[in-house]
């Protein structure tokens, strides 16, 4: 077995595996079970100081998220009192999408398919406008959260509601709030939930699960009949809006045949459209396989460490959950494209879709916690 690692990462694992060994239930129970047992409070906290105030403007926005490598933040509510609860006191959550998407929409450009639009100069014209630097929107486009409501746990809330939102639910990453002074103390991250996870090698929990096949616990769901991708000479906006309009966090860019992926956009990637529009001005239309090779020229020259320069990953359907687990920790990265011996995308498993085979929501288990969250945003205002 591997030598188990010994860091605080892992403390959620450990209290998993006295938990594990302590139960008598069925092996499709224990997990359940375990992680109902823990508080969200007992997974490793890291400082919360970035917040966005609801009358930031866009340009000022961007800027925080950019400065702070951040890819979205809390909004806090300038016109609340200082006693204010947390759910007066925070909006809810503004990210790169939400804001590439309402300035696209509220700017009313040509078509994605319209050159003056997929051009290099689009978005350097769209950020150095007054449009962009003055128009103080936070407050109307920070109400959704991947286009969900803002929605919180609080620090006793269990470590399996949270797992639930991931998954399920779809959240990205939800704000662990304290109660009592109203005010957000963590925010945990698919990212951070997959990297818990690749902590946990060595106990016994994790590699009796994790020792399993793709194909043993039913993965991967989104196969190539329904697999949503993108070809790399499409516009780079309709990439980003198919996502939108599916509510799916990347796409894979095929090329001409549409049978290899040659690399991926995420949802997060858009933020390179409002932070470096400089660097497509060489291009006459930004197409997929221009947006990725531009970004990569910008990443080598100002990030070296980002994933995005890691190439396309893939696996193959033989692999095992913890193979899987440890790639998507060690690149950072939420999904996965699975191919065949010839190279030939076949399908995509997500951290999403490994939670969903590691836990369940039991019948009524959120009771009336989503009536007592902010009521859904207005979308015809975003």
């Amino acid at each position: 077995m591997a030598e188990m690692k010994l860091n605080r990462e892992n403390s959620v694992g450990l209290q998993v595996q006295d938990l594990w060994e302590e139960s008598k239930l069925d092996p499709t129970e224990k997990l359940n079970a375990c992680f109902e047992r823990i508080p969200v409070s007992d997974f490793p906290a890291t400082p919360q100081e970035i917040e966005v105030r609801s009358d930031a403007s866009l340009a000022e926005a961007v800027q925080i998220l950019a400065q702070n490598k951040l890819l979205n933040a809390p909004v806090v509510n300038v016109d609340a009192p200082e006693d204010a609860s947390w759910i007066d006191r925070y909006i809810g959550m503004v990210e790169f999408a939400g804001i590439a998407v309402w300035i696209l929409q509220q700017s009313e450009p040509p078509s994605p398919e319209d050159e003056s639009v997929t051009s290099g100069d689009f978005f350097k014209s769209l950020t150095s406008s007054e449009f962009y630097k003055k128009t103080k929107v936070v407050r109307e486009i920070s109400g959704s959260f991947r286009w969900a409501p803002f929605l919180a746990l609080e620090q006793s809330n269990s470590f399996l509601a949270l797992l639930i939102l991931l998954s399920k639910y779809r959240m990205k990453s939800v704000p662990i709030v304290d109660f009592g002074d109203g005010r957000i103390k963590n925010i945990i991250t698919q990212s951070a939930v997959i990297n818990m996870f690749a902590e946990c090698t060595g106990l016994h929990w994790f590699e009796s699960w994790g020792a399993k096949k793709l194909s043993e616990i039913g993965l991967p769901v989104i196969t190539t009949e329904r697999l949503i991708r993108v070809r790399e000479d499409e516009s780079v906006l309709q990439a980003f809006e198919l996502m939108s309009k599916k509510k799916i966090g990347g796409l894979p860019v095929v090329d001409a045949e549409g049978s290899k992926a040659i690399g991926n956009i995420s949802l997060r990637d858009i933020q390179f459209l409002l932070t470096a529009p400089e660097i497509y001005h060489e291009y006459r239309s930004i197409t997929t396989k221009n947006f990725l090779i531009a970004v990569k020229k910008h990443l080598e020259k100002h990030d070296a460490g980002s994933p995005m320069l890691s190439g396309m990953i893939t696996c193959k359907r033989d692999q095992t959950v913890k193979e899987l687990i440890q790639m998507l920790d060690s690149k950072r990265i939420q999904r996965m494209y699975v191919v065949d011996d010839d190279g030939n995308l076949e399908a995509v498993v997500t951290l999403r879709d490994i939670i969903s085979r590691l836990v369940y929501e039991p019948p009524g288990y959120f009771g009336d916690f989503f009536d007592r969250m902010l009521p859904p945003p207005d979308y015809d205002s975003v």
